[in-house]
């Protein structure tokens, strides 16, 4: 017997067909004891003028990431139809519930959005909209651009980035666009786990996909807002659909080569940053120290470098738990 796929719950009062500027929401139904036929509202906006490529901007995917969502916010704003050739769909916050707590997941369901697709139709409210994207949103872009930064407990160096892909064409393809995004830092990046995730899902469907890391902390600053400003516009220069050449400034290429770049906590307790984003690593360095916080007069555990490179992200908060990432080594490569 063949199984018919429930059509999504969700519905968008935005046309993604008509020529213009568009504000909207997709509205999900989503019953409630405050609100019995209640609804999340994610704000959207759909640029289009006459015939081109598509691109789907996304931030929000994690809550506390701030970066995409002050960029998407402005670029709906501003970006006009005349600017254009093409279509660009703009989705400022994706998991909103998330965005609206300031959290990384939803406070709805606990849904992780980047750990949640495919999604499902009939699932959680986190999985119907990571299914309203699999099945509605990703199929139209031609290009992909989806923000992060580390949320309220990672931080990074500013970088955009894309994944070694089986299809080397395609791969490339996404390496000139994190070229183009211009960031300060270009990343080859591995993922811990790339189940679930929405990177994977637009990946297999062949788009060119690029995603950032723009600093961190749960916070956004004048510099890492305007590399997002500035990389967004970039990217849809690169894609042809606003005219005119991409701003591009030096950018250092960074290689994540092996799972040896993580460096997880094995202890609980207060951590002591030896080195800052950005300096140079040997293997063998210690990266950090974590101190045991029970009682006094224990010696605190070291933790070192398995490579050659520069730290390229940290633990954010002064505690840490045994399983936390505590960093991440990069190596430093001239181009890519």
């Amino acid at each position: 017997m063949k199984l018919v796929q429930r059509p999504s719950p969700i519905a968008a009062n935005v046309s993604f067909e008509v020529d213009g500027v568009q504000h909207g929401h997709l509205r999900l139904p989503y019953s409630r004891d405050d609100s019995a036929w209640g609804s999340v509202m994610v704000p959207i906006t759909v640029v289009k003028r006459g015939d081109g490529p598509t691109a789907l901007l996304t931030g929000g995917n994690h809550g506390d990431e701030y970066e995409g969502p002050i960029a998407l916010f402005d670029l709906a704003r501003t970006l006009k139809a005349e600017d254009i050739q093409g279509r660009v769909i703009i989705v400022p916050a994706m998991n909103y519930p998330a965005f609206r707590a300031g959290t990384r997941t939803s406070p709805i369901d606990r849904g992780n959005m980047n750990r949640s697709f495919p999604g499902r139709p009939d699932g959680t409210v986190t999985e119907k909209i990571a299914d309203y994207f699999q099945r509605i949103l990703l199929p139209m872009a031609d290009i992909v651009l989806d923000f992060h930064s580390g949320g309220r407990t990672l931080d990074f160096l500013p970088y955009a980035a894309a994944h070694a892909l089986p299809d080397k064409e395609q791969e490339r393809r996404c390496f000139e666009a994190v070229a183009a995004f211009a960031a300060p830092y270009s990343m080859r990046m591995v993922e811990i786990d790339a189940v679930g995730m929405y990177d994977t899902a637009a990946e297999e469907m062949g788009k060119v996909f690029v995603t950032t890391e723009l600093s961190g902390g749960g916070t956004a600053s004048a510099k890492t807002a305007g590399i997002a400003k500035r990389g967004v516009m970039n990217v849809l220069k690169h894609a042809g659909i606003v005219s005119g050449a991409p701003d591009r400034s030096r950018t250092r290429w960074l290689d994540m080569p092996s799972d040896d770049c993580f460096v997880f906590a094995q202890d609980d307790g207060l951590l002591e940053p030896y080195v800052d984003l950005g300096d140079p690593i040997r293997a063998g360095d210690v990266i950090a120290r974590v101190h045991p916080i029970g009682r006094t007069g224990q010696a605190p555990a070291e933790y070192q470098a398995k490579l050659d490179g520069v730290l390229a992200a940290r633990h954010f908060p002064g505690l840490v738990k045994m399983g936390d990432c505590l960093a991440v080594v990069a190596t430093m490569e001239d181009a890519i």
